[in-house]
């Protein structure tokens, strides 16, 4: 039998897949448990909008007929909502999707993409993956503003003629750190022309800071900026993967060449239209997660535990210790967190924000596993 490994192009021969948290279903299975929290993949603890749900029961009895290819409806909403033209948007399976898009237009063997250390998994993976190379600047140091978070002077000093992306994740995930307006539109304007810069705000919808930017607002000025978004996480349909950007319409038109048919199903389109119109579940879900935050800070603070401050949905906090182990207990108590060693973050763990009952739930679970 041939080496498929070894025929694979290079890029894929030493990729390693990303590992998602761990399901509920699979830990119940495995230690016999029942009960158990998943607070490991920021996702929304209030579930979907009641409006998503009830479009998809209004739905399911089209299922033999195709989706809309060139999801018209919901791109009309979108663009809506963004000031901007439908044909400026680009609809993905996730957003996740959206990122593969924009390796496999731009980047090949001899160009390079930008990111910061502790970004988001998924950057280094699709630039990986077409055999580009990723350049990873340092972030800025733990007892910095901003923690572990992107120094985008380093990331500057990075991209040179070969750059054809930028990716620089606002708020990051799992840091949860941010930039502000000044700094953001700053490094945007330094970088060349010819190099896209993608701006990844999949957690802008939870971000209360006043000097936050809303990069959607900057296309008209930057006409290699793109920006994704996804309806995963506060919005709380990410079992139905949907996501999308915003760009120029010449940006979006080549993105779109690439882009599969059908790409995104018909009740995902339905979904993200109703969800999109429920402002009230929105805000509910902002009120839960800033409520959540100071819970679970106080709780982490009570325990002598450090935390990088967050403006996410989500807290990484250093356990000062190997932290496969604590997961381990962690999981023997019904509780689900993530992993991050991979992250270049060796002692820490990231939770996600869930409601008062399992922040509560977490942060008693922590008290057994730490426990000497």
């Amino acid at each position: 039998m041939a080496d498929f490994a070894a025929l694979a192009v290079p890029g894929v021969q030493a990729l390693r897949p990303y590992e998602p948290g761990k399901p509920v279903e699979t830990l119940e299975r495995e230690l016999g448990i029942r009960e158990a929290v998943k607070l490991a993949s920021n996702e929304n603890p209030l579930g979907p909008s009641p409006r998503a749900v009830e479009a998809l029961r209004t739905g399911l009895g089209n299922l033999h007929i195709y989706p809309d290819g060139n999801g018209f409806a919901l791109k009309q909403a979108l663009a809506e909502r963004h000031g901007v033209d439908p044909e400026q948007v680009t609809l993905g399976n996730g957003s996740n999707e959206v990122l593969e898009l924009i390796a496999r237009t731009w980047l090949a063997p001899g160009h390079n993409a930008v990111y910061s250390q502790h970004a988001f998994a998924v950057y280094p993976l699709v630039v990986q993956a077409v055999s580009a190379e990723g350049r990873a600047a340092p972030a800025h140091a733990a007892d910095s503003e901003q923690p572990y978070g992107h120094d985008l002077e380093a990331m500057a000093a990075r991209v040179d003629h070969n750059t054809r992306v930028v990716f620089v994740a606002n708020p990051n995930n799992p840091t949860g750190t941010w930039l502000t307006t000044e700094a953001l539109e700053r490094f945007v304007t330094g970088v060349p022309a010819e190099t896209l810069v993608v701006v990844d705000e999949a957690y802008a919808e939870y971000v209360e800071q006043p000097d936050y930017p809303d990069t959607t607002q900057w296309l008209r000025r930057f006409p290699n900026l793109l920006v994704t978004r996804t309806f995963s996480k506060i919005h709380g349909l990410a079992g139905l993967r949907l996501g999308y950007s915003v760009s120029s319409a010449m940006v979006a038109e080549l993105l779109n060449r690439v882009r599969q048919p059908f790409n995104v199903n018909a009740l995902a389109q339905q979904a993200g239209l109703a969800a999109l119109r429920d402002t009230a579940h929105v805000a509910a879900s902002v009120q839960v997660n800033r409520e959540g935050l100071q819970q679970v800070g106080a709780g982490l603070r009570e325990r002598g535990l450090d935390f990088i401050p967050s403006v996410g949905n989500f807290v990484t906090f250093d356990v000062r210790q190997p932290p496969g182990p604590v997961y381990e207990r962690l999981l023997r108590q019904g509780v689900i967190v993530r992993p991050v060693a991979n992250y270049g973050l060796p002692t820490h763990l990231r939770v996600t924000i869930g409601t008062a009952i399992e922040n509560e739930r977490f942060l008693k679970a922590l008290d057994v596993v730490l426990t000497p």
